[in-house]
């Protein structure tokens, strides 16, 4: 199962104007349970530092994240690393077509290897480390980049089916999201490498629920699955949307507002 080309597909059509990347943007932050998490983290933390931040947006991607981490501060100075050539480029040319390229750049860079020491309030990582062998170099280069009381928050799969890991076909070893190097972490594996990172006080929660299950799967399993079956089905995804939209609303509010003993998710806050 293929993620990265029907995200390609989608930034096609949304790149052709600024007002529309911002509407994807906006798109992702209702469907994405993900992001009503980070959101949430984000506001706990924005509003306990009080004060314009230096940011790390660890595998940024599209940029959706480094947009609302300029966002929470207009005084904020945000850093986007990634390892793709291409997403660099265009991030950098959006954000400087909306008149934001003095507080937030891109620049391509291996996690593994990058460390910036005591450069940073924030380091937010989305759905990145999963994709890292070497998660205990990179926890290292992390903590030596924050300054100290800086926050680590990562969001990522559990071990507990986050990359669909139950659904294992019999000839390939590969989740839903088959670029993935682990079927997802152990809540105490996770804890005990950021500790032995250097970082003072981890907590890590999990996330994605029966109820935010429920939800990944009517707004991304699903869609996703008919998508790399046929392309046609970009003409139908609205009509689609427009039934499970609200279904999947109120699973995702309901994911965000409950404590769970289990879940495909993780969020994990460290602080150094």
């Amino acid at each position: 199962m293929q993620y990265d080309p029907i995200k390609r597909s989608l930034g096609k059509v949304f790149n052709a104007t600024p007002s529309l990347r911002i509407l994807f943007y906006k798109l992702l932050d209702i469907l994405l349970l993900r992001s009503w998490h980070i959101r949430k983290a984000l506001k706990i933390w924005n509003m306990q530092f009080r004060r314009p931040a230096d940011i790390l947006d660890a595998g940024s991607g599209f940029g959706q994240y480094s947009y609302r981490l300029a966002q929470l501060n207009v005084e904020n100075h945000v850093v986007g690393v990634d390892v793709k050539t291409e997403q660099i480029a265009d991030c950098n040319q959006f954000f400087k077509r909306i008149g934001m390229s003095h507080r937030v750049r891109f620049e391509e860079a291996d996690l593994t290897r990058y460390v910036e020491p005591e450069s940073y309030d924030l380091i937010l990582s989305v759905d990145v480390m999963e994709h890292i062998e070497d998660d205990r170099a990179v926890f290292r280069n992390f903590c030596t980049s924050l300054r100290n009381s800086g926050m680590l928050l990562i969001s990522t799969p559990s071990d507990l089916g986050g990359s669909d890991s139950d659904e294992h076909d019999s000839d390939h070893a590969h989740g839903f999201i088959d670029e993935h190097v682990r079927d997802g972490y152990n809540i105490d594996d996770i804890k005990r490498k950021l500790t032995a990172a250097g970082f003072s006080a981890v907590d890590a929660q999990y996330t994605y629920g029966t109820p935010g299950h429920i939800a990944w799967i009517l707004s991304m399993k699903w869609p996703i699955t008919m998508l790399n079956a046929s392309k046609a089905f970009f003409i139908l995804l609205p009509f689609y949307y427009i039934i499970v939209i609200v279904w999947c609303l109120i699973l995702n509010a309901l994911d965000v507002s409950m404590t769970h003993s289990r879940g495909t998710g993780l969020m994990v806050r460290a602080t150094k």
